[in-house]
């Protein structure tokens, strides 16, 4: 069967700051006496939240806030698959804590772009799973920081390749825009202005996509966690530079939401955030491993 899963580490006040989390896993039996926990606070940025099956999820094993990120732990978190944009489900009988009632609630966040990536704050009180659902099992308690780090790595490569499928976007929309628009008697693709803008965009995107390959050939091999990093912010800065050129290319009608170049110009401004804010990369991931090297 196809399962959709949805990634829940970010919470409202720790982002970048990972080893921080305050959302509590909690050893508790299910009402048969199953061993389990108990999931209890609020994650946010949660992407395809309502249409999951189930949500990974990076939790606070460990009471001892001192031990930050050796006290965490990652687990699958079974859930309905919701119909609607909002959600909000409970949890009782067999499949919850005894004598509790799980709830789980999923608010939609509104973005001024990524609109067909609905992301979701969901709140759970007392939402069991079973121990079983543990990742790693019991030699995975106190590991989900580091399960959920290599998680980031493959997720940088991805969030890098969407990078560039904007900015190719981008750019064939703009250069169709210049032979379509004639100023001044002329289509103003035959203005060097416009083709130097056009050749910087091409050399960007080309230089993003094989450095992406590169990557994607180390991280096969195991390798490529700082390279993946390196990708990720290099490429989806790009990208706010290369769409931002096809909206000036397209003049006032860029600002237009007919055209497509004002859509693809609010997408790529979330790209060098997620997944990894550009600066958190440069200084704790790209900087930190270079001198170590």
């Amino acid at each position: 069967a196809e399962v959709m899963a949805a990634v829940a580490v970010t919470e409202p006040d720790f982002g970048s700051d990972v080893a921080g989390l305050k959302v509590t896993a909690t050893p508790s039996e299910g009402a048969g006496g199953t061993p389990g926990y108990v999931l209890n606070g609020v994650k946010t940025w949660c992407t395809f939240a309502a249409r999951a099956d189930v949500l990974m999820l990076l939790a606070r094993t460990d009471p001892d806030r001192a031990k930050q990120h050796r006290g965490l732990s990652l687990f699958i978190v079974p859930k309905p698959r919701g119909n609607g944009h909002g959600f909000q489900f409970t949890q009782d009988g067999d499949g919850a804590a005894a004598g509790t009632t799980g709830k789980m609630e999923g608010r939609p966040i509104d973005t001024i772009g990524y609109r067909g990536m609905h992301s979701y704050e969901v709140a759970l009180e007392d939402w069991w799973v079973p121990a079983s659902n543990l990742i790693g099992g019991d030699d995975g308690l106190g590991r989900g920081f580091y399960y959920q780090m290599e998680g980031f790595e493959n997720g940088r490569l991805q969030t890098a390749a969407r990078a560039i499928g904007v900015m190719q976007a981008a750019y064939e929309a703009a250069l169709e825009y210049a032979r379509n628009r004639t100023v001044f008697g002329s289509p103003i693709v035959e203005y060097q202005l416009t083709q130097t803008k056009l050749g910087r965009m091409a050399v960007l995107i080309q230089a993003g996509r094989q450095f992406g390959y590169h990557v994607a050939r180390l991280m096969a091999k195991g390798q490529g966690a700082m390279e993946a990093s390196m990708v990720k912010a290099f490429v989806c800065k790009a990208a706010e530079w290369v769409t931002r050129e096809a909206m000036q290319i397209h003049g006032g009608m860029g600002y237009a939401e007919e055209f497509p170049v004002s859509r693809l110009y609010v997408d790529a401004r979330v790209l060098s955030i997620f997944e990894g804010a550009d600066e958190t990369l440069c200084l704790k991931v790209i900087a930190r491993r270079l001198a170590a090297d």
